[in-house]
């Protein structure tokens, strides 16, 4: 089976949904909605390197008990010879990192990889200040979303945070597709209530999502 990444997380059909719906979302408002997935917020270095020593650790355990040789002259060789392919494997599949990362580290660097994009995406360049991003992060199965001034000033955070938990759920359940074209189709109804298009509107931001 072909590994899901950020690229194919979505198939052809559901790209093409969801860039109907950032169309429709915005037909009634002068607000910008982008969608961006990725495959992971942070490389979590720290946690790779302790999982490492750990895995290796106890395997190099089992592997002294069982050629009953348990010394500290076998232990520590074993260790440094099974720490490199036990590496590879958390770098070959970055959700056995996952354990050995707190709660707050994980919502930490998914939130500034968001910010991160806000501006590298130039979401913070729109004319009336309304961009908003919905942000995802696959390897966390979390989401952010974060609007801009113009928005920040007449919509309150926790808005966008009921949205993300929406999504996030949808994600878990692997409905991710569905859960998405739900918080477009929400994020816009609250962009046209306090953002209503105006005459001459021009789409400022690409409706495909960012990668």
């Amino acid at each position: 089976m072909k590994r899901k990444t950020a690229h194919n997380f979505f198939s052809e059909a559901e790209k093409e949904k969801i860039r109907q719906a950032v169309t429709a979302a915005e037909a009634c408002t002068s607000g910008e909605i982008a969608t961006m997935v990725v495959d992971a917020s942070d490389s979590y270095r720290e946690a790779e390197t302790l999982g490492s020593v750990l895995v290796a650790g106890l395997v190099a355990v089992i592997v002294a008990v069982a050629i009953h040789h348990v010394t500290i002259w076998t232990y520590i060789p074993l260790v440094c010879l099974l720490f490199f392919p036990v590496r590879w494997l958390f770098r070959r599949y970055p959700h056995l990192k996952l354990p050995f990362v707190g709660r707050r580290r994980i919502a930490e660097a998914v939130r500034e990889r968001a910010i991160r994009a806000f501006y590298e995406k130039g979401l913070h360049k729109t004319r009336d200040e309304t961009g908003i991003l919905i942000f995802v992060s696959l390897l966390e199965h979390k989401v952010w979303i974060l609007g801009d001034r113009g928005i920040n000033a007449k919509i309150a955070p926790e808005s966008w945070r009921h949205f993300a938990g929406e999504l996030s759920q949808g994600l878990r359940e692997t409905r991710a597709c569905e859960a998405l074209l739900s918080v477009i189709a929400g994020c816009g109804e609250e962009l046209a209530r306090h953002f209503p298009r105006k005459a001459g509107d021009v789409n400022e931001l690409t409706d495909e999502i960012l990668g």
